[in-house]
């Protein structure tokens, strides 16, 4: 009797529904220069420049230190979670906190609302290369949306290839270019200078650094899951956090009080030639991959638990990045920014959820525990764990409609507290046990030819 080998699948299903082995984890420069990457982009320096026209430099650095300690005690906290377990937050979630059942919910919201920025940052990527070079922007969208597409198919290590090229040639081009301009100023007369613009409330400044990349922080178990150790997890996230708050956006600051507007992007741009511009259009190219990826994760997990389908993680990145690409073209994606801000505040409770039950309570992820050193998944998890489901809504609507704060650390302050406490009282109860579906099991992939 013969067997038939399984048909090739076109790119990697990078581990989807499984967890990551613990000799396919990648070493630490490669998972450093990919989270790095996640920091360079000229929108940090626009950012910091935005802040800067309103706040003097000692409000502005305290403002991205209260951004930075946010976002990095979240980011460590659930990416920790993902370094231990292998997993992303859309299959973690099965078990931290939400059940089987649940965890299909969280990974609609992460998918669309992932692929929904894909889609914006595509338009914003086809606007910025029209004004530049010319030609319509609907077909440098195209362009933009078919490369990412095509990076993002062949999974983790491809992409983490692409920042290893990209990430020291964009911070060396930027450092050229801001130094050749700042060097003809002096630094001491523009740090001390007031701010040029209408002043900006510290809460603001902070809401605009912390809010902006929650979701991102969220979603951090996607890398983190390739991590070996947790001191990388903690090593690498703070370098990120130190150069896109400190680095990036202090000296964005300094360059909106010298031009006096937080339209900076010129300076790199206009210094770097075409080959500089090639650069950063690479640079944001690198980290609009990221939200085509976490979106696929999401989507896989999502179909599996609702009709009981595998799907292959690269068949799913080729239809939402062609959906993506498609609507960027013809500008549809830019009027639901509303919307996608609106899901903005509704992951961020996730974040909180996961951090109370795979740190304080403890409870549902002991299934978990007892798997994880075989490397395979538990033969079951919960179906519904209802309250959580309560605490998501609240939690919830304390971000959207309280206004006092930061919406997104409103809204995941919220839900890690009630889970914590209701967890702890023992009122977090899980109903139904759905067994590992045929499928499920742990896949072994091959790493790509090259890919390191």
């Amino acid at each position: 009797m013969t067997t038939t080998a399984p048909p090739k699948k076109l790119g990697s299903d990078d581990y989807s529904l499984s967890r990551v082995p613990r000799d396919q984890r990648l070493g630490f420069w490669t998972m450093l220069l990919q989270w790095l990457a996640q920091s360079g982009s000229i929108s940090q320096f626009t950012l910091g420049a935005t802040i800067g026209v309103g706040m003097t430099f000692g409000d502005a650095f305290l403002a991205f230190t209260l951004g930075a300690v946010i976002l990095e005690v979240v980011i460590f906290a659930i990416g920790l979670a993902g370094m231990r377990e292998g997993l992303a937050t859309p299959l973690l979630t099965r078990w931290i906190g939400f059940g089987r059942n649940g965890s299909a919910l969280v990974s609609f919201v992460i998918a669309i609302s992932l692929v929904g920025w894909f889609g914006v940052q595509n338009t914003i990527f086809g606007n910025s290369v029209s004004e530049l070079v010319g030609g319509p922007s609907w077909i440098w969208c195209v362009a933009a949306g078919l490369a990412i597409t095509g990076l993002v198919i062949f999974g983790f290590r491809w992409m983490a290839l692409f920042a290893k090229i990209v990430t020291p040639l964009f911070f060396g081009l930027v450092a050229w270019s801001v130094v050749t301009t700042l060097m003809d100023h002096p630094i001491a007369e523009l740090i001390s200078s007031p701010p040029p613009g209408e002043h900006m409330p510290l809460a603001v400044a902070a809401t605009a650094i912390a809010g902006g990349y929650m979701t991102g922080a969220i979603v951090s178990p996607e890398m983190t899951r390739y991590n070996r150790k947790g001191v990388h997890v903690l090593v690498q996230s703070t370098a990120s956090m130190v150069l896109s708050e400190y680095i990036v956006g202090l000296t964005g600051v300094l360059l909106g009080h010298l031009v006096k507007s937080n339209e900076v992007s010129h300076i790199v741009l206009s210094t770097s030639g075409v080959i500089g511009v090639a650069i950063v259009l690479m640079s944001t190219a690198k980290i609009n991959d990221w939200n085509l990826y976490g979106s696929s994760l999401g989507v896989v997990n999502f179909f599996q638990v609702v009709f009981g389908r595998r799907l292959h993680r690269g068949a799913v990145t080729i239809v939402l990045g062609l959906a993506g690409t498609l609507l960027s073209a013809v500008g549809i994606m830019t009027h639901f920014t509303d919307f996608l801000s609106v899901l903005g505040v509704a992951i961020p409770p996730i974040g909180g959820i996961l951090v109370a039950e795979y740190w304080i309570v403890r409870r549902l992820r002991r299934p978990l525990d007892e798997t994880r050193a075989a490397g395979t998944l538990p033969g079951t998890s919960p179906t519904w764990v209802p309250l959580s489901l309560v605490i998501w809504m609240v939690a919830f609507c304390v971000g959207k409609y309280v206004t006092v704060g930061i919406p997104a650390l409103n809204s995941l302050g919220t839900a890690f507290v009630l889970y914590s406490v209701l967890g702890l009282l023992g009122l977090i109860r899980p109903y139904g046990v759905s067994a590992l579906r045929a499928g499920e099991a742990d896949v072994r992939e091959s790493a790509p030819a090259g890919a390191v």
